[in-house]
């Protein structure tokens, strides 16, 4: 249940968790195991020894890391080699499950603006937009980061760094810096599409989980709504 909490945290695939779980499960000497994961809730039954148990665990949290899917993915690969005790692996995945992201939020908001510059110039823009676009695309993320953690309302975290996207944008070209509002626009949004999101759900339904797929397609859609509506009410004032 553990391992499935922190790879469902992190983002992983709904099939991915159930495969690791009932993979662990099996090797820990479980004879039958069931397992259904949704993308807010892991419904776990085991059947050992003529007695059968079975766990449900809401999942409230949901983020990207990259990282501590590898790790869990690693871990139950030993584990199912036989490499690891059923107390060091439980001690291992809390070790995994109390580490924070990989980066620094620092090291993300350098990295937004990165891709934000590089992304307007993939897009067309001139090298002159480089700059405002990678400035606004590090300024944005990093309010996404400081109001995601006050909130906890992702939606909202989004809707308004959108909205600092526009109104950045026109002000950098206002004072002259950068020529094309919109390539600049484009650029800086990019950290903030769901690009995880939509794949997992595309691959969530190609492996047959239509509920989980669904979920995070529709969820992708509203935070894909939430960027452009912010931009778009910017937009609009300032015709």
């Amino acid at each position: 249940m553990l391992a499935g909490q922190i790879m469902l945290e992190s983002g992983a695939e709904t099939y991915r968790v159930e495969d690791t779980m009932l993979r662990i499960a099996y090797a820990f000497g479980a004879k039958t195991a069931e397992s259904y994961v949704a993308p807010t809730v892991i419904i776990f039954s085991i059947d050992r020894e003529l007695t059968t148990k079975t766990i449900i665990k809401r999942v409230d949290k949901r983020g990207t890391n990259l990282n501590k899917i590898a790790l869990v993915n690693q871990l139950s690969r030993e584990i199912s080699m036989g490499k690891w005790t059923l107390e060091d692996a439980y001690a291992r995945l809390q070790q995994i499950y109390r580490e924070g992201a990989f980066y620094p939020d620092w090291l993300q908001v350098i990295a937004a603006g990165s891709l934000s510059g590089f992304c307007v110039i993939l897009f067309k823009g001139s090298w002159e937009d480089f700059l405002p676009g990678l400035i606004i695309g590090s300024i944005s993320y990093f309010a996404f980061i400081i109001l995601n953690y006050l909130t906890r309302l992702k939606f909202f975290a989004e809707f308004t760094a959108s909205i600092l996207i526009g109104i950045l944008s026109h002000l950098f070209i206002y004072f002259g810096f950068g020529l094309h509002m919109d390539k600049i626009i484009i650029g800086s949004v990019m950290p903030l599409v769901p690009g995880l999101l939509i794949t997992n759900a595309i691959r969530d339904l190609m492996a047959g989980h239509l509920v989980s797929g669904v979920s995070k397609g529709t969820e992708a859609v509203l935070t894909a709504f939430a960027i452009g509506s912010g931009v778009a009410i910017v937009l609009h004032f300032l015709k």
